[in-house]
């Protein structure tokens, strides 16, 4: 696969972008907007773009031919390296563009994964990148394999070089099947680290990527997590203890953010990592409001988070960054939590397609802290709800008891007296069912 750091020096990482304008690209106010933050992250500069408004692709070059000849055209007047196709390119369409163009193409799945390769830090995110590329890479091998050109047209040479192919080909599967067993073998250590958290109550971050929510980790948790305005800064699930009273927490956990049009192979390489969210007992949608194109973000996640059949999770929407809203996007903001259910480019509702509507929706700023103290008094109001109440007398000797308690549980009375500690509390199930296994004598009588 075509890599951006392989292709030229740092000094020299520029790029032309072209795009297909389809009707349902149309009602974005910045079609473009999002290509070159993807680009910029990636290291390269934009030095121009050529847009196309289309009924429909081009089977050939996906944009018309006319469009590709004028981006070669300008490409050379430019000296760029790159031309950038904010489309997803077949193979077939890739080459043709480079060879009408002669520049080196790299479409919108491979600036994704070109990203996440720079930005995969642990063992488990470098062997789903590279098996997301892997796979990208495999229809595309012979299109990869230039020094081939040299033996066309000479006798004899043709079938060498063609047998090496395959070689290569078999090669590339062996790699790709050891990949999905190491990746099956880290996922049965995940869960049994999920299974570990059996009984505690999870909170996950959801949302587009750059939408704050690992600034949002970091002020709910006191964390000090990698926080960078690029996209994709948050690769790997991370979890955080979120302390919501002196007695009272939730696991909050954040991963990799969405984006619309996330390459197949990504999603297939990264779905034990998404699926995390599947074990949420409340999903947090957090939404950058501030941006301009929040609503289409919000009808992005909603269809990822349907896809990780995450529909009938209790779902609340975070509008972060409201600070940074101007006054005149105040009102449109208000109503981002009441987005219609998404449509497909003809304009029809999927019937497949679950609308996730949130429940409650919160106004904060991560980064001052604004709204921060009303989102964890109402999951803490939420978490409360499932409380189970008891009464009973822990004997003197039983310290250890009354340090759970005091740590685990809302307590209503606390009373020494001669016969033992008169204790009323409520406490949640996964902890009271704890606190019976370590004090069975105290619930040999009435329950209430």
């Amino acid at each position: 696969m075509q890599h951006i750091s392989d292709s030229c020096t740092p000094e020299s990482k520029t790029a032309l972008v072209i795009k297909a304008l389809l009707s349902q690209d149309q009602r974005s106010a910045d079609p473009l907007a999002e290509v070159i933050a993807l680009a910029d992250t990636a290291g390269v500069e934009v030095l121009d773009s050529l847009v196309q408004k289309l009924r429909r692709p081009n089977p050939a070059t996906w944009i018309g031919e006319g469009k590709v000849a004028e981006a070669g055209e300008l490409a050379n007047e430019l000296v760029v390296v790159f031309i950038i196709a904010d489309n997803d390119l077949s193979p077939a369409q890739e080459h043709n563009i480079e060879k009408i163009t002669e520049k080196t193409v790299i479409d919108r799945s491979q600036l994704i994964m070109d990203i996440f390769s720079q930005r995969a830090q642990t063992h488990q995110a470098r062997l789903q990148v590279e098996l997301a590329q892997l796979r990208y890479s495999l229809p595309r091998l012979k299109r990869l394999w230039t020094h081939l050109s040299r033996y066309e047209g000479g006798i004899g040479m043709r079938g060498p070089g063609e047998k090496q192919l395959e070689t290569d080909k078999r090669l590339i599967r062996r790699r790709i099947q050891k990949m999905v067993r190491d990746l099956k073998h880290i996922e049965r250590r995940n869960q049994v680290a999920i299974d570990n958290r059996s009984g505690e109550f999870v909170v996950a971050l959801a949302g587009y990527t750059n939408a704050g929510k690992s600034t949002l980790l970091n002020a709910l948790t006191k964390s000090s997590e990698l926080v960078e305005d690029k996209l994709f800064a948050t690769l790997d699930t991370r979890v955080r203890r979120w302390p919501l009273s002196a007695n009272r927490h939730v696991l909050l956990t954040d991963t990799v953010g969405f984006i619309k049009d996330l390459p197949h192979h990504l999603v297939a390489s990264f779905e034990a990592t998404l699926t995390e969210t599947r074990h949420a007992d409340i999903i947090l949608h957090v939404v950058d409001a501030s941006s301009p194109q929040a609503e289409a973000h919000i009808r992005t996640v909603n269809r990822v988070l349907h896809d990780l059949e995450c529909g009938d999770k209790t779902t609340w929407m975070v509008l972060n960054k409201w600070d940074a809203l101007t006054p005149d996007r105040i009102p449109e903001a208000n109503n981002l939590g009441n987005i219609a259910p998404d449509v497909d480019p003809r304009g029809a509702t999927p019937s497949r397609l679950k609308v996730i509507e949130p429940s409650l929706t919160f106004q904060i700023s991560a980064a001052t802290g604004n709204g921060l103290d009303t989102l964890a008094r109402a999951v803490l109001d939420h978490l409360q709800e499932s409380d189970e109440e008891f009464s009973f007398i822990v004997p003197h000797a039983r310290g250890d008891v009354v340090a759970y308690l005091r740590e685990n549980a809302h307590l209503e009375e606390l009373d020494y007296r001669e016969d033992g500690v008169h204790v009323s509390c409520s406490i949640s199930p996964a902890r009271g069912a704890r606190l019976k296994r370590i004090f069975p004598e105290g619930f040999a009588g009435e329950e209430s």
